[in-house]
């Protein structure tokens, strides 16, 4: 045997030993069960809170936005200016 070879040999012997003297809890699975589903609730719970936050914050930045604004200044509904027409047949925009 190589110097590698031996080295490879001997750690395989003292893992063979150390695995036959460990001992696994009887319930350690349904503990790191319950760990994990405890940590999966909290994850969605704290992004369900920020999304919340960030939706309730951007309404009030829309919000805060829409009071500033001019209330003489008509952007979705603008008006033409100097159409004194009425429609033919009152319904519609004036031709």
């Amino acid at each position: 045997m190589t110097g590698a070879d031996a080295a490879a040999h001997e750690l395989r012997e003292v893992f063979d030993t150390l695995t036959t003297s460990v001992r696994g809890a009887p319930n350690g699975y349904p503990k790191a069960l319950t760990e994990w589903r405890r940590r999966e609730r909290r994850r969605r719970l704290v992004v369900a809170i920020l999304a919340t936050v960030v939706f309730a914050l951007a309404d009030a930045i829309g919000l805060w936005a829409l009071s500033k604004a001019n209330v003489n200044t008509h952007i979705i509904f603008n008006d033409r200016p100097g159409v004194t027409q009425t429609p033919k047949g009152g319904i519609g925009p004036p031709p």
